[in-house]
């Protein structure tokens, strides 16, 4: 047996299974200095976001009583604009920018307008800061991905990485209301704002306090071409093609998990709302036992395999939930959507995970942040499409025929993904899974 195929012994059980785990992750990842206080800005701004979440929501409800869930819904369709438009754009403008006085400001912005939400009197008010806010995070998220292939160098640790932001993530969801929550029984939903503010100015000292790599650039373009510039990428590659195509895999999926789990938890199985975030933290936990084991598994199998294992899988989760909610609502279908929910999370990992390694290997220095902006904006493109969909389809059809709808666009995209994607980067490692043969 070669020392590549022979199994280590560390974070591996004894069947042998290709497993991490989270306390090596953070030993070896996190010995780097620089990549340790950047992932302790990317925590605190992910805390002090959870909290802006509960707060606006309790905002909008004193401002517009039974009408808070218009304004959310159109404050969280700005955000979603935001997104799409801002990222690409302010990459352009900003790539002469050092990276470290582009994530300060913008931290700092966030700050500002964090601090102003609880003076709002008027739901206009509110779409206007929402905009900054996010326009804000559509500078600071991309540029801050951009970075860790910089600071991580080696692809073994910023797979490390990747599977440690996931957890992140996944970990804000479940925790945040239950902070706010606990908060709340002894502050005022105000003062959460005041909470989020020390988040984004934690990030923005944690940012100032890193050493980070010389900012690389190319020479003067004109905008348009700087503007372009990650879309181009994305059209010359055939794996970033691919991407393109997993995004609205994974949209179907989560636009019906984030519109309609609340709907089908209480309507459908008239269950308490405590199983509304249990049904979410089944999700969430699929997503990070397959974001801890990631690492081990692409060492040993393509980013091809494993990210089409997920877009084959989210459609069979989205017909299996259709079978369940045709079904009568027992106990047993109950479980069932749990089971669903988990695998539907799982799934999502596989796809989203790996996929900063293709924008890491299909990019260089001088174009990696507006490559980074191009998915960015991409994939949310896609939740403009799927969130609205998911949820005028539900109330319309019922949530059968949405999920089976949503199934089908799945399935249309994988199967672009699989044709796009038709070979691996010689950089990837050579055993391929049976389910991209």
């Amino acid at each position: 047996m070669s020392s590549r195929e022979r199994p280590r012994t560390t974070g591996i059980r004894s069947s042998g299974l290709p497993t991490l785990t989270l306390r090596a992750l953070m030993l070896e990842v996190l010995r780097n200095r620089t990549y340790r206080r950047l992932f302790g800005a990317q925590i605190v701004a992910l805390i002090g976001t959870g909290l802006l979440t509960v707060a606006l929501a309790l905002l909008a409800y004193d401002l517009a009583g039974g009408d808070a869930g218009i304004v959310l819904g159109i404050a969280l369709t700005i955000k979603m604009l935001a997104y799409v438009g801002v990222a690409p754009v302010v990459s352009a403008l900003t790539a002469h920018v050092p990276r470290k006085t582009l994530l300060v400001s913008a931290d700092v912005l966030r700050a500002i307008v964090a601090l102003s939400l609880p003076f709002v009197t008027e739901a206009w008010q509110i779409y206007v800061l929402i905009f900054v806010l996010q326009a804000a995070s559509a500078t600071f998220t991309p540029a801050f991905q951009a970075l860790i292939p910089a600071v991580l160098p080696k692809e073994k640790d910023y797979t490390r990485a990747l599977s440690l932001s996931r957890l992140a993530y996944d970990l804000e969801s479940l925790l945040s209301p239950i902070l706010a929550a606990a908060l709340l029984t002894v502050i005022s939903y105000h003062s959460l704002f005041i909470g989020t503010v020390i988040g984004f100015a934690g990030s923005a000292l944690l940012v100032l306090t890193a050493t980070l790599p010389a900012h690389n650039f190319s020479a003067s373009t004109p905008f348009w071409e700087r503007l372009t510039r990650g879309g181009r990428v994305f059209w010359r590659t055939p794996e970033l093609r691919a991407l393109l195509a997993m995004n609205m895999v994974v949209a179907t999926s989560t636009g019906m998990v984030i519109v309609n789990t609340v709907v089908l938890v209480q309507n459908h199985f008239g269950r308490a709302q405590s199983d509304f975030a249990l049904a979410l933290a089944c999700y969430g936990f699929g997503s990070m036992l397959v974001a801890l084991a990631l690492p081990r598994v692409l060492e040993r199998y393509a980013d091809r395999s494993v990210m089409l294992l997920g877009c084959a899988t989210l459609p069979v989760g989205l017909l299996a939930l259709a079978g369940v909610t045709i079904a009568p609502a027992t106990t047993q279908t109950w479980f069932g959507l749990l089971v669903i929910w988990f695998v539907l999370g799982a799934a999502t990992a596989l796809i989203l995970t790996p996929s900063a390694r293709l924008l890491r290997r299909s990019s260089e220095e001088t174009n990696r942040p507006a490559v980074f902006a191009a998915q960015f904006s991409l994939s949310h493109a896609c939740f403009i499409a799927t969130y609205p969909l998911a949820g005028i389809l539900g109330a319309v059809l019922g949530l059968a025929p949405t999920a089976a709808v949503l199934a089908g666009i799945a399935i249309l995209a994988g199967v672009i993904a699989h044709r796009a994607w038709t070979t691996q980067p010689t950089s990837s490692p050579p055993v391929d899974l049976p389910i991209a043969a």
